[in-house]
């Protein structure tokens, strides 16, 4: 809950109740098979900007290789023989050719291998990734169908053809479970199309996204609906 401060110290905020949002549940063919309720503390609560901010920063830094390296003075080959006499040349001295300022010499102040992870709670991850539910769920941007099964082989047609039966446009995130071979297969040619294991569901590749497209198998349920 954020805080608000005053003269007389941090006043809390009230948010609002999560509220109660609905999907329908389609068949791969774009067939209404009924509604869904969503889970209201996963895709009803208002979304916390500050804590996506600073969860999408902390992945995106993590995924920075790091391993950029320049050679400082000390690592450059050669040098070892000091280019000319201490005094009487009417220059400054120098004791290296390998000194920063020589052409071929070494770096100075350069980048070195580093880790740019960021500690992240696992309580603002959770927030996060319920904020960005929450926000396309706002947009009705959330899509289920009942199940990827009656795919028995992989084909790109079949996946373009409930693309548009759903009315899914752009890019589109596909919650899928490690059963669903076929169907991560059917999608892995289609541009803007990205699918993802249910258990690494992270708010980035849901705000990255425009639809988000579950099963009944990968629906976020609350613990307290279950």
């Amino acid at each position: 809950m954020s805080e608000v401060y005053t003269l007389r110290g941090p006043v809390k905020k009230e948010r609002p109740a999560p509220a109660t949002r609905t999907v329908e549940r389609r068949a791969l063919d774009g067939t209404v098979l009924g509604e869904v309720a969503l889970a209201p503390s996963i895709f009803g609560i208002e979304p916390h900007v500050a804590v996506m901010h600073q969860v999408v920063t902390a992945q995106l830094a993590a995924r920075r290789a790091g391993t950029q390296s320049t050679k400082t003075r000390a690592e450059v080959r050669g040098g070892g023989k000091k280019p000319f006499r201490q005094k009487g040349t009417g220059g400054a001295r120098q004791g290296t050719i390998r000194a920063p300022q020589y052409p071929g010499g070494g770096i100075a102040l350069g980048p070195k291998p580093r880790h740019y992870d960021q500690r992240t709670p696992k309580k603002m991850i959770r927030l996060a990734l319920r904020s960005a539910l929450s926000d396309r769920a706002a947009l009705g941007r959330v899509a289920l169908v009942d199940s990827f099964a009656e795919w028995e082989t992989p084909r790109t047609k079949s996946a373009l053809a409930m693309l548009g039966a759903l009315g899914l446009e752009g890019k589109v995130l596909v919650v899928l479970s490690r059963n669903d071979q076929t169907a991560i297969r059917s999608f892995a040619n289609l541009v803007g199309v990205r699918t993802i294991d249910a258990g690494e569901l992270n708010a980035y590749d849901v705000l990255d996204a425009e639809w988000v497209l579950f099963s009944d198998a990968t629906l976020p349920v609350a613990k307290e609906d279950e």
